[in-house]
């Protein structure tokens, strides 16, 4: 009998020497001498084995960068450049498959269908590293705007995965600047400035301006 994990290879296996996906599940598993049956035990389509894939190494980055000793001590901003620095180095043991899953997307405004699995678990995670560094006093806390914060992260995201996929520099280098680049200047957005005190001022005088009126004509 199959297994998830041999179905998975198998597929993978096929699509990185044929350059395409099987014609059909049923041919394929002919080929793998077994049934259509034990094959939808384990995934409903083809599409699914690729978005597992991914939701897979996502979630082994983030349970490895957890477990580290260090991890307790860094802050929202260095555990994100952690998560995305391991993860690069995880999809390099992969990425002739990451690249062929990807190929087909030609949409640069969507996120690929093969992500809508790796979205929730990805934004879970930044949503807790942001919500920690608010409470630390690292992360400005903005009405509204802080809600918005995983989106920026998300965005970041899909342009780190871009970027590494065409880049052709020696051992990726241009990749790992783009990360140290990206996310230190989303997460300097993130930090108060001095617009948020500008703004905390403007608040304290639309609180106060009848006092300060009424002190000027006594």
């Amino acid at each position: 009998m199959a297994t998830s994990q041999q179905i998975r290879t198998a597929y993978i296996d096929y699509v990185l020497t044929q350059d395409e996906k099987p014609k059909s599940v049923y041919s394929f598993v002919k080929k793998l001498k077994i049934s259509e049956a034990e094959f939808y035990e384990f995934y409903s389509s083809f599409e699914s084995i690729e978005k597992m894939v991914w939701v897979d190494l996502t979630v082994e980055t983030i349970d490895a960068i957890e477990q580290q000793e260090v991890w307790s001590q860094y802050s929202s901003r260095d555990r994100m450049l952690s998560f995305f620095y391991s993860y690069v180095e995880l999809l390099k043991k992969h990425r002739s498959f990451i690249v062929y899953s990807l190929k087909s997307h030609t949409d640069r405004f969507a996120t690929p269908q093969v992500l809508s699995g790796v979205k929730p678990i990805f934004e879970n995670f930044a949503e807790g590293l942001i919500n920690e560094g608010i409470e630390s006093g690292e992360l400005a806390d903005r009405k509204f705007l802080s809600k918005r914060y995983k989106d920026a992260l998300w965005i970041q995201y899909a342009f780190i995965i871009n970027f590494w996929v065409n880049d052709d520099s020696a051992e990726f280098e241009k990749t790992d600047e783009a990360i140290e680049k990206g996310i230190n200047v989303t997460f300097d957005l993130f930090q108060r400035s001095p617009i948020d005190n500008l703004f905390e001022y403007g608040k304290f005088l639309s609180r106060n301006g009848k006092f300060a009126e009424n002190r000027s004509n006594r």
